[in-house]
């Protein structure tokens, strides 16, 4: 539980990675690039800053290397948060 009275259930991607189904669930019809983590050595070697892949690659490349998914990824009904800034996640949280 948080200070700001939020429960949530925590899930080590390493251990347990999200599904092919999973993934496509989760970004439905949203853009790709927020979900992809900029500090992964993947994303850095195919330079998918200035040539980002398609969906459907992506998810099969955050498939197969979980940490290419950007974290913390909080859920919250249909609302998602990628990364860790700390107002913006207290500001989450809180409503």
């Amino acid at each position: 539980m948080l200070s700001q009275g939020a429960v949530f259930e925590e899930r080590d991607l390493a251990k347990s990675p999200l599904s092919e189904g999973e993934l496509v669930e989760l970004i439905g019809e949203r853009d790709i690039v927020p979900f992809l983590n900029t500090r992964n050595d993947l994303y850095r070697q195919r330079n998918m800053k200035v040539k980002p892949p398609s969906k459907a690659e992506a998810i099969r490349l955050m498939v197969s290397e979980p940490n290419l998914i950007r974290r913390p990824l909080l859920i919250k009904g249909d609302q998602i948060l990628l990364g860790f800034e700390e107002t913006k996640v207290e500001d989450f949280l809180s409503w």
